[in-house]
């Protein structure tokens, strides 16, 4: 019999680590001969400098982090990549519930209808300034993350001026509920449970989701030290047959239940089963996911688990567009092999599966569930529209800068 493979990946107690900790919990991992020790930590910091010093071979992983390693905007830096997605969606944006009552009584808030909360926040927004008080603060949990990013988005399509109308503060996931019952932000993008959290505490309210700011949109990925990967191809391409496999399980709705309380247990997420399960079934969205066509958190439909360039193009427009790196043919090129659909591909096409026949698509393109080319099979993708109706085409990433610089700029 071959050798077991040991297999040490960190993770942030979130629910979209549903796929690493299926892996584990349901034997996948182990029928692929790895022994998978899943090592929980507080801080994305603490993942991307474990990862960069060899304390972990894989990890959850946030989607621009292993881009911002490949630009030199990290301690530690080591090259990282993304051979796989985790899931598409699974965050949102909560208020305290006195910014939530003074949103709702200038315009009536949708969780779904980003622009709805969005442009009561404008009104706020404004009235703050014009009358000399302190500006609203939220809360994100890395610069370098999917949620800065799309609360900048929001904020900015709605009319907001991240930079300068608000401020923006670091905070680790498990401690957003924690920071704004303190009154220590007025608000916070993360992923779940921690909205649930404050939901259920009466510290918050959700004003809108990350899958309704753009829907199918990326998220965590699994990051891999490079340096591993070129060394073990054939156990990497093990992992990521066992993640996909536990995706899949992650996806069927009879599993729910029993992924809730798996991922409820102490050294996962410690919270109840019956918050936990809301993102998983998508019941965090009050029951009109299903018919607005939103799904709140995607393990597996639609290529959920692809990693498209496209994806990795985007988050680097939106480095260049905040600050955060200079544009040039080079970092964009460097940020677009951080994603490794190769790889995805050579290790999944011996599962016969309908794969992504492109490495990268027009992000905002599709209105509707559209069939796509594949490499078997048939494979549908579901809507990925941004709420502002804007269009992210990867081969056109010059004028889709150009386009968004301007925002930046303070308004008179």
């Amino acid at each position: 019999m071959a050798a077991t493979t040991d297999i040490f990946a960190g993770f942030i107690p979130l629910t979209d680590s549903a796929i690493l900790v299926a892996a584990r919990e349901c034997g996948f991992a182990e029928e692929e001969r790895i022994a998978l020790s899943l090592i929980r930590e507080t801080s994305w910091a603490n993942i991307r400098d474990r990862i960069a010093i060899g304390h972990f071979q894989a990890a959850h992983m946030l989607a621009p982090m292993p881009i911002a390693a490949a630009l030199g905007l990290t301690p530690l830096s080591q090259a990282v990549l993304a051979p796989m997605a985790l899931g598409l969606g699974g965050n949102a944006v909560t208020v305290s519930l006195a910014l939530f009552d003074e949103m709702q009584a200038v315009n009536p808030v949708d969780m779904l209808d980003p622009a709805s909360s969005g442009a009561a926040l404008r009104q706020l927004v404004r009235q703050r300034r014009d009358t000399g008080r302190p500006r609203l603060r939220f809360g994100v949990v890395h610069p370098h993350s999917g949620h800065n990013f799309e609360l900048r988005y929001w904020l900015a399509s709605s009319g907001i001026r991240p930079d300068e109308d608000v401020e923006i503060v670091i905070a680790p996931p498990p401690f957003m509920p924690d920071v704004l019952a303190a009154g220590r932000v007025d608000g916070y993008c993360v992923g779940e449970p921690w909205n649930s959290v404050a939901v259920a505490s009466g510290a918050g309210r959700i004003a809108t989701v990350k899958s309704a700011i753009w829907n199918s949109s990326p998220e965590k990925v699994l990051g891999v030290h490079a340096d591993w990967a070129g060394r073990n191809p054939e156990t990497l391409a093990r992992l990521i047959r066992a993640l996909y496999r536990a995706a899949q399980w992650c996806a069927t709705r009879e599993n729910h239940a029993a992924l809730a309380h798996i991922l409820a247990r102490p050294d996962y997420l410690d919270q109840p089963a019956s918050l936990v399960i809301k993102a998983i079934d998508g019941s965090i969205l009050g029951g009109r996911g299903a018919r607005s066509g939103i799904a709140f958190f995607e393990p597996f439909a639609g290529a959920a688990t692809f990693p498209w360039q496209s994806h990795a193009l985007w988050f680097y427009s939106q480095m260049v567009r905040w600050g955060q790196v200079a544009h040039t043919p080079a970092n964009a090129e460097a940020a677009r092999r951080c994603f490794r659909p190769d790889i995805y591909r050579a290790a999944l096409t011996p599962l016969g599966g309908a794969l992504p026949g492109a490495n990268a698509k027009v992000e905002g393109a599709l209105k509707q569930p559209s069939p796509v080319g594949a490499t078997a099979g048939s494979l549908v993708l579901a809507a990925d529209g941004f709420f502002d109706g804007a269009v992210f085409d990867p081969d056109r990433l010059d004028d889709y800068i150009a386009a968004q610089m301007p925002l930046r700029t303070p308004s008179a």
